[in-house]
């Protein structure tokens, strides 16, 4: 049952997590029969136990070093799938660095990272092939080409997964230990993760096995972690591949595999998750799509008076959430106990909603460069306004805050990465004394949640020298029915005025036809009309530009800002 605690309560036990060898061994001897892995081919739902995804992992590794690449950088690039945990966790577990690269990236993008990264391999799906053969000759370090399912294409070096695994198998019959014999080194790197956030350059962070195993171990001791994950968020992010993999597969969850967003709602009912990792954006859209189809059948009034009901009866003891709301329970396959979700913070009446209908919303804050977990609310101590209470050993303080407390985050702790791979300028820019500059702007309470409140990049200073965080300015537009995606900016007034602030928007186009709404823009101008006459007139929004495409997205469904206006 929901209980809200008013004090934080004692760390789960969690068995420890040294290395990627203890992490895939001890969790094959704890859970052996029980499944690890599920995921759809053929419209068929295959399940890889936990004792069959080790012998997995431990063929494909030693086919890796009699390819002689056992100590190699290694590339891998394919949409989610069974076939990219297995080599990522085999990747993981040799003597080589693993170097996850997005998918969507254009070709010239992804021919520097795997210059840049010197990969001697790349392991990727069928549906990037086109790309690695578009870029094949710009790679001359690039030897070995993995295909992880289908036909690999014709020359020397080219290989499928599948058949590595199966000449995997014989060797360690033979008596082959070349793989099963490393012996983890986790201070070294061991992952090449690069990312340019929305803005900059995209840079290799680089983090070790200490890091990763640190970040396994500590966010379990916070969370109470569940049955069954439905996989969603790309496996080339910190945030999946280390809180969605690797925590799960310690934790002997069954990883449940999403393989695309049009299957995401049929996936809910067939797989029943128990929880899921996402982005604001997606909680944001179910919270819209629940409130769309309770006022679509007319039932507005009965579900607010049900959620009074339930609180009612919560602060009682009495727990009748999934009750009251079974209907809204089916639509996430009748079992999800908890969303945990990360990357920015949530609006705290969103969490307040699901908190309502029985489906806890934990929100966490983490960066890539810390592999990727700082904080997280816990199950049943948080503040929906925060994102929670730092890890174990994770130290945070607030750099130069000011009269609010807010300053830019800094953390210092094993969960703090290697450096930028091959820049060094770059590192010493971040990294002073052993603390990490985050570059967000934050602050901590007494009770120690942390809060964001912006980016130090965003910072808009105005001409009056007053600092506004755009991200405050969004979150109030973002309230205005008509808004669907919002980016504030400082815009150039005329002459010598300075700066004021402008707003580029694209409209909820669907929300205006379900309203009524003949001129939307007009409407969105007369709201925002509304908005100014109670904010300070530096917090006022001046300009006001209307986009009718949606705005780019990093694949963590991140906004791209253009600060060239």
């Amino acid at each position: 049952m929901y209980k809200n605690r008013k004090k934080n309560y004692p760390y789960y036990d969690v068995r420890p997590c040294t290395d990627m060898r203890n992490l895939i061994d001890e969790s094959a001897r704890l859970f052996g029969d029980r499944p690890c892995i599920k995921y759809k081919e053929n419209n068929e739902v295959k399940t890889v136990t936990y004792t069959e995804f080790k012998a997995e992992v431990d063929a494909f590794g030693t086919a890796l070093y009699s390819l002689g690449i056992g100590k190699s950088k290694i590339a891998i690039i394919g949409e989610n799938s069974y076939q990219w945990i297995l080599s990522y966790l085999t990747v993981l577990n040799s003597d080589g660095v693993v170097v996850p690269v997005d998918k969507d990236l254009p070709n010239a993008d992804t021919a520097y990272i795997l210059n840049h990264a010197e990969c001697e391999a790349v392991i990727y799906s069928n549906a990037i092939a086109d790309k690695i053969d578009a870029i094949k000759a710009e790679l001359p370090k690039l030897k070995v080409f993995i295909r992880m399912n289908g036909v690999p294409s014709e020359g020397s070096g080219q290989h499928r997964l599948r058949d590595l695994v199966d000449i995997g198998v014989r060797l360690l019959d033979e008596g082959d230990t070349s793989f099963i014999s490393v012996v983890p080194d986790t201070k070294g790197l061991k992952q090449l993760m690069f990312t340019s956030g929305t803005t900059g350059s995209s840079k290799g962070v680089m983090l070790s096995q200490g890091t990763l195993a640190f970040n396994v171990q500590r966010a379990q001791e916070l969370m109470l972690i569940t049955e069954r994950c439905l996989s969603v968020l790309p496996y080339h992010h910190s945030y999946e591949a280390t809180c969605g993999v690797l925590t799960m597969i310690h934790h002997g969850m069954t990883i449940c595999i999403n393989e695309s967003l049009r299957a995401l709602m049929n996936n809910f009912k067939l797989y029943k998750p128990t929880e899921m990792l996402v982005v604001p954006l997606y909680i944001e859209n179910f919270y819209r799509r629940i409130w769309a189809a309770i006022e679509e059948k007319g039932k507005t009034a009965t579900v607010k008076k049900g959620i009074k009901l339930s609180n009612a009866l919560l602060k009682i003891g009495i727990d009748k959430r999934r009750k009251l709301f079974a209907e809204i329970h089916e639509t996430f396959g009748g079992e999800l106990k908890a969303i945990i979700c990360g990357g920015a913070p949530l609006k705290p009446y969103i969490v307040d909603f699901f908190e309502s209908i029985g489906i806890t919303l934990i929100n966490g804050y983490g960066i890539t460069e810390c592999g990727p977990l700082i904080s997280i609310n816990r199950n049943e101590y948080h503040n929906a306004e925060s994102v929670g209470l730092p890890l174990r050993d994770t130290e945070i303080r607030i750099d130069c805050p000011n009269e609010d407390g807010e300053g830019e985050i800094c953390v210092k702790g094993p969960n703090v990465m290697l450096g930028y791979y091959k820049n060094e300028k770059a590192t010493a820019e971040v990294i002073k004394d052993g603390w990490f500059r985050t570059g967000d702007i934050g602050k901590i309470d007494k009770n120690g949640f942390v809060y964001i409140t912006g980016r130090c990049k965003n910072l808009i200073v105005l001409k009056n020298g007053k600092n506004i965080y755009p991200e405050e300015i969004e979150e109030f537009l973002g309230e205005i029915p008509l808004i669907k995606e919002v980016v504030v900016y400082a815009a150039k007034l005329s002459g010598d005025a300075g700066k004021a602030l402008g707003a580029e928007i694209y409209p909820d186009f669907d929300k205006a036809k379900e309203l009524g709404v003949i001129d939307i823009e007009d409407e969105i101008k007369r709201a925002i009309h509304s908005y100014n006459e109670k904010q300070p007139p530096y917090k006022a929004v001046k300009q006001i530009v209307f986009r009718k495409e949606e705005f780019e997205k990093t694949t963590s469904k991140k906004i791209k800002r253009n600060y060239d206006r």
